[in-house]
């Protein structure tokens, strides 16, 4: 690969800040260790040092749509100011190739002062454009934002759903070469979501390099094909975006884990005194119980597509036909029964069978799992036994089918399975026992010449006249 085809080249880049208790302490460490310098005393050091970022290294290609994606606090706006030139790393070196757009903090760029014109002007200024280049552009800019007669009004007036709009348009009309986006687009309405989200892939289909970051995995699994994810700021994984979104649903699912762990033994520590005999008793009585779950979360971890608690787990994924019979192909209109297996592995209730079906460009196109049944059978008062209320033993192995008429079109589809423990019949409490990406595929294929229809999914549309 040459120079050339690296738009962004990130190398080592590490950023501490200096956290001081108090002001004093800022003057102190101006003053104290230059004096102690001179008489070669060792420097005092009165702060405390806070690695927003520490060796980071990753390349992105002209073209190339890459997401960065982590909690909050990750480093990740930290990352794109560094990039973008608004702030200076502590140390490492970042070098881009060509005209940089970025959508970064909200009215960022804008002088608050002026008019939302007079800032379309200033920002292409800014960017290398002469004002002739921008009278080209300036209806291009305006249609797309459009505010209406508030372009004549100062930016300080406007909403935040404006100001985005507004530096948006002005970001994507003046034809930059790399496009970096943070969360600002979140405040904007649905509809002016949809419309950034067609320009941003009208841009990468031109060659535009976008650099996105969102919380939002969907549009990072759509929009991106390569992702990194941050933590506390350090690089987790880079690599293909469905597999580092897995990553991070892991670990946002450990984070929780934690919590509720920590929770659990500070109630535990509380009521420590009123349960120590029966909480020994029972360890003593269930520590082959205890063994096998250990056993079963560390296969669990060294399973790269799956996660969970492990007190159930997914033993596999059929797919049958209408007649019974196992296959992988299907029409639109047959019927799909998909056959969840699995087995729990401690006495319970409260059970969640569900399935995600995702097409081969990442796009998940539905979900769905037992307790969707139950609560519907809950609020009709259909007097049928739910899945839900259910009573497992310990070694269970049991399977549920989950039938629809495939509607779907033409396409590779990837079936993802879960089985969760639900406090309650509402998906509002809710523990992944076992998650597992890729238990299944199979292919729908359209009949031309019987059936055919394009898109996603059958509307069963008719004709009149």
């Amino acid at each position: 690969m040459s120079y050339n085809d690296k738009v962004i080249c990130v190398e080592n880049i590490s950023k501490c800040y200096q956290i001081y208790n108090n002001p004093r302490d800022r003057l102190k460490q101006f003053i104290i260790p230059r004096i102690e310098s001179v008489f070669k005393k060792e420097r005092t050091q009165f702060f405390n040092e806070f690695w927003a970022l520490q060796d980071i290294n990753f390349e992105i290609k002209k073209g190339e749509a890459a997401g960065i994606i982590g909690r909050n606090g990750s480093g990740k706006s930290t990352l794109l100011q560094i990039i973008t030139g608004t702030l200076t790393p502590t140390s490492g070196t970042v070098t881009t190739n060509g005209r940089i757009a970025a959508l970064l903090e909200l009215g960022s760029g804008f002088n608050p002062e002026f008019t939302g014109r007079e800032n379309i002007y200033l920002n292409g200024a800014v960017l290398g454009l002469t004002k002739s280049e921008i009278d080209n552009k300036f209806d291009a800019i305006a249609g797309f934002a459009d505010i209406g007669s508030h372009l004549e009004q100062p930016v300080k007036t406007y909403s935040s759903g404006m100001m985005v709009r507004l530096a948006f348009a002005v970001q994507v009309q003046l034809e930059p070469d790399i496009l970096i986006v943070d969360e600002a687009l979140a405040v904007g309405d649905a509809l002016f979501q949809k419309r950034c989200f067609r320009q941003i892939e009208k841009l990468t289909s031109n060659g535009v390099t976008l650099l996105f970051v969102s919380h939002d995995q969907e549009s990072v699994r759509t929009l991106t094909n390569k992702s990194i994810l941050l933590d506390r700021g350090k690089q987790i994984m880079t690599g293909l975006s469905s597999e580092v979104l897995l990553e991070y649903r892991r670990l946002l699912h450990d984070e929780e884990n934690k919590f509720y762990a920590n929770l659990t033994d500070e109630i535990s520590a509380r009521t420590q005194h009123e349960h120590k005999t029966d909480l020994v008793a029972n360890k003593e009585e269930h520590q082959d119980e205890i063994k096998n779950e250990d056993e079963i979360k560390e296969t669990l971890r060294s399973d790269k597509l799956s996660f969970g608690e492990g007190e159930a787990t997914i033993d596999g994924v059929e797919l049958f036909n209408e007649q019974n019979e196992k296959v992988n192909v299907f029409n639109p209109g047959e019927k799909i029964k998909i056959r969840v297996h699995f087995t729990v592995h401690k006495e319970t209730d409260k059970l969640n069978v569900g399935v995600r079906i995702r097409n081969k460009e990442g796009v998940k196109i539905y979900s769905w799992g037992t307790l969707n049944q139950d609560m519907f059978k809950r609020s009709k008062n259909i007097r049928q036994d739910i899945f839900w209320a259910k009573k497992f033993s310990r070694g269970d192995k049991q399977f549920v089918d989950l039938e629809f008429e495939c509607t779907l079109g033409s396409n590779l589809y990837e079936i993802q399975a879960s089985v969760s423990y639900e406090e309650t019949p509402d998906y509002f409490s809710q523990k992944i026992l076992h998650w597992r990406d890729e238990a299944a595929f199979f292919h729908v294929h359209v009949l031309r010449d019987i059936y055919f229809f394009g898109g996603l999914t059958d509307l069963k549309m008719i004709a009149k006249w």
